[in-house]
């Protein structure tokens, strides 16, 4: 293995660190390492790995559609773009006029999205402290944390932010310029953060108020991982734009920028595009991911689980936990001590992948297939990790 880490150390530009192990396989919740150590995956690839590792119907259907069909450029289309589309249209429309526009990523989804702002004819943009919305310049301009941002300073301007969940202070920055309003339901990089019962509904009726457009970033909590769809939806919430990505594929690349009612209209021929975004074979795995999704039920499992994890989690009555938040299976185990980084590398050792988003938070955001006697281990495991 090491000397896979020197090769990686010397081929590829620094902008990971160095990784912490080398991963040959998968199976289930569960991955390989070069060495045959086995770790249960409670990190999902950062909420991507919705159906685990190499679920056999996703498997099959890749290769059926690598067999057949892959790519064709946004000069043409296929049935699987256009059913894939009218699958997004009408699970975040809910019966008002929307339309997709299919990219390769979450921070992509977000550049169509902030573009379809702009054609508002407005040009300032209400952001969220503590927000993450991507790595590509635009996304960058709206993500709250100071070092991601200020190496690549000057970014497009225009953005406020406000203290996330703070209905007065959104209330007052919001004016008859503003072009949009995005948050996320649930603050997935920030460790796992709820908004305050009512925000996102608040946050609908001030954009109402001023013409604004309302934005959901659901690339994170979206496509089952709070047990749900939608978790904007779940709160009682349509925004004008929502964006996906992440669990949306499964593991395969691919993201989306749906826009509802007047938002969907905006964008004209010329304006935007991608070379492979929606192509036929991240289409048609994306439209597996979801019937997958549908047929084993695993919506109410997520959110089933996720209850689950969490009490038992509160349940073990650890000094160093205070509580645990999130929804379904998302979910921020918040610490008393700013050691999260030591357990999750305590963890690792054990043999199972968590995540600290922060110094006081691990997040677990495991497969949607994940069962309690999966992550029964990890329960039994958290004296000593934490200890």
């Amino acid at each position: 293995m090491s000397t896979m880490m020197e090769r990686y150390g010397t081929a590829m530009i620094k902008a990971f660190g160095t990784p912490q192990r080398v991963l040959v396989r998968g199976e289930g919740p569960y991955v390989w390492d070069a060495e045959g150590t086995r770790y249960l995956d409670l990190l999902g690839g950062i909420a991507v790995n919705a159906l685990g590792h190499c679920h056999p119907r996703l498997v099959a259907a890749i290769a059926e559609q690598a067999a057949t069909l892959m790519h064709v450029s946004n000069l043409f289309t296929t049935p699987q773009q256009i059913e894939l589309a009218e699958r997004l249209d009408a699970l975040v429309g809910g019966g008002r006029h929307a339309r997709t526009f299919l990219t390769n990523s979450g921070s992509e989804a977000n550049e169509a999205a902030l573009k379809i702002t702009r054609l508002t004819g407005r040009h300032k943009i209400i952001a969220m402290e503590g927000s993450f919305h991507g790595r590509t310049l635009g996304a960058l301009s709206l993500t709250a944390t100071a070092k991601y941002r200020l190496p690549f300073e000057p970014l497009p301007a225009g953005v406020t932010w406000v203290p996330y969940g703070d209905a007065d202070a959104l209330a007052a920055a919001l004016d008859d310029e503003t072009a949009a309003v995005i948050l996320e339901p649930i603050q997935g990089e920030n460790g796992v953060v709820e908004p305050p019962a009512g925000y996102l509904q608040f946050a609908r009726e001030q954009c109402d108020a001023h013409g604004a457009l309302l934005w959901f970033d659901e690339v994170q909590t979206g496509m089952g991982r709070t047990g749900a769809w939608l978790e904007s939806a779940a709160q009682g919430v349509q925004g004008d734009l929502v964006t996906f990505a992440k669990g949306l594929g499964g593991g395969f690349p691919i993201g989306a920028c749906v826009a509802v009612g007047q938002a969907a209209d905006l964008i004209q021929p010329g304006q935007h595009g991608t070379t492979f975004g929606g192509n036929p074979l991240a289409s048609h795995a994306a439209l597996t991911v979801l019937d997958i999704i549908e047929s084993e039920g695993l919506l109410l499992h997520a959110e089933r689980t996720g209850a689950w994890l969490a009490s038992s989690i509160e349940a073990v009555g650890l000094p160093q936990i205070d509580h645990v938040r999130g929804r379904g299976l998302l979910r921020g185990v918040v610490l008393t001590e700013p050691i999260s980084a030591d357990i999750a590398r305590r963890a690792l050792e054990r043999g199972f992948i968590v995540n600290a988003p922060r110094p006081d938070v691990l997040r677990l955001a495991p497969p949607l297939i994940v069962t309690t006697d999966d992550l029964q281990p990890f329960i039994d495991a958290l004296p000593d990790l934490v200890a």
